[in-house]
């Protein structure tokens, strides 16, 4: 049985440090090694460590706002058209019965009301939250994250990841300690 075998399925590896500029260097090195699926933990923000490890991505977002505002702009017209025209129509001063002009503040409202709402579901859905629970949550040495410890994690999805090379990559970074981090 082979050493890939032996070893359990793991989330991903995780090195400790003890300063910011030790981390942003792994940080650093760890980019130029290859690895993408990485992340960095620290009591305090560092925006050096935070551009380095982001890949700004435009955001999806903004399709799903459009799409909920355009929902709720449909579902006013309909609603409104279909109450006027078909279930209850009133001739009023002789007007149209699909008099449009006075659908717009409902329209409106309904607009804001599904973009708001979408906005809120995309972001939940593609920040994978409610998240009760997570990996790291397990590693005890992870409390200290914040309070006075920087925290390299290496996930297991990531392409280059490999049980061993990884962890010798991480430990020759120069870290307190590599720990694993378990499913």
């Amino acid at each position: 049985m082979d050493a890939a075998q032996e070893r359990p399925a793991v989330y991903g590896m995780l090195a400790e440090f003890t300063s910011p500029q030790r981390l942003l260097e792994a940080v650093h090195r760890a980019k130029e090694a290859g690895y993408a699926a990485i992340d960095a933990f620290m009591p305090y923000p560092v925006e050096e460590i935070s551009h380095e490890i982001a890949d700004h991505k435009k955001s999806r977002v903004s399709a799903i706002v459009a799409v909920g505002a355009a929902l709720g702009l449909a579902s006013a017209f309909s609603l409104q058209y279909w109450i006027s025209v078909y279930s209850y129509p009133l001739n009023v001063g002789g007007r149209p019965l699909n008099s449009w002009p006075a659908f717009v503040p409902v329209m409106f409202e309904l607009t804001v009301l599904f973009a708001s709402f979408a906005a809120l579901g995309g972001m939940l859905f593609l920040n994978r939250l409610p998240r009760p629970h997570h990996p790291l949550f397990a590693v005890p040495e992870f409390e200290r994250a914040t309070v006075d410890r920087f925290f390299l994690l290496v996930k297991s999805d990531d392409e280059k990841f490999d049980y061993p090379s990884t962890r010798a990559f991480l430990e020759g970074l120069g870290p307190r300690e590599v720990l694993d981090v378990d499913w």
